[in-house]
C-alpha cells in the first residue's frame, strides 16, 4: 500500500483512477492542478507521498513543470506521466517530454486497470529505500 498524490484537473478521470488505485488499497490524494498538487507536497511534515501521478496537459501549470518542480524539491519522489493528448499535440509526444523531465513511467490515456497496477509497480520499485 503507499500513498499516492493523483493530479488531473479532469475529475472524471480522477475519480476513476482514484477508484482503481484504491481497489489495490492505496490511500489516494487528489489535486485538481498543478498548483494545489505542490502545495500539497509542501506541506506534507513527516510521512510524504510514495508517489505521484500526473496529467501532462493541465490549464495553468501543467505536468511537466509540476514534474520538474517535484524533481527539485524532491529527487527521489517516483512519478508517472499520464496523457490523452489535445489538439496537434499526440498523446506519445506529451509523454516522451514528461519522461525527459524526470517521469520513472508513462501512460497514454485511455488505460486498463491492468495498466495502471503495472506502472504502480515499476515507479515503486524505482524508488529508493
Amino acid at each position: 500500500m503507499a500513498h499516492i498524490l493523483l493530479i488531473d484537473d479532469d475529475e472524471l478521470l480522477r475519480d476513476t483512477v482514484l477508484q482503481m488505485l484504491q481497489l489495490d488499497r492505496h490511500e489516494v490524494t487528489e489535486a485538481p492542478d498543478g498548483q494545489t498538487a505542490l502545495r500539497l507536497v509542501a506541506g506534507r511534515s513527516g510521512r510524504g507521498f510514495d508517489l505521484v501521478i500526473t496529467d501532462v496537459l493541465m490549464p495553468g501549470m501543467d505536468g511537466t513543470r509540476v514534474i520538474v518542480e517535484l524533481r527539485r524539491s524532491h529527487p527521489r519522489l517516483p512519478i508517472i506521466a499520464i496523457s490523452g493528448g489535445r489538439r496537434v499535440l499526440s498523446p506519445q509526444f506529451n509523454l516522451e517530454t514528461a519522461a525527459l523531465a524526470g517521469a520513472v513511467c508513462q501512460l497514454a490515456k485511455p488505460f486498463t486497470r491492468q495498466a495502471l497496477q503495472a506502472a504502480v509497480a515499476v515507479a515503486l520499485e524505482c524508488a529508493p529505500t
